[in-house]
């Protein structure tokens, strides 16, 4: 069996180098990419998904107690209706002679 030359040798540390350094390269790459759009993000004052979730649920269990307090307003309203139609009527029943 024959040895193999020294240069495939070498050639193929080259290029094992080489292709190392290219994947460092693109993860550089995308670091800086990534860097410069939440740049971007934070200069236009974009907010960010988890953000904007956070909001829409403080909003709907706002509106949830709302609603809930609307409802209260209104039974509480009735009940008040119906305490005013009594009293009316107490007053403008006729008093009986011993209570003048």
């Amino acid at each position: 069996m024959t040895d193999r030359p020294r240069f495939f040798d070498d050639l193929a540390g080259v290029a094992g180098g080489a292709i190392s350094a290219l994947a460092g390269l693109r993860q550089e790459g995308e670091a800086i990419v990534r860097a410069r759009i939440d740049e971007t993000i934070r200069a236009l004052d974009l907010v960010r998904r988890d953000e904007y979730d956070a909001v829409a649920e403080m909003a709907a269990r706002a509106r949830n107690g709302q609603e809930a307090a609307e409802a209260r307003v209104l039974a509480l309203e009735e009940r008040l209706a119906v305490i005013e139609a009594r009293l009316a009527g107490l007053e403008s029943a006729p008093q009986r002679p011993d209570q003048a």
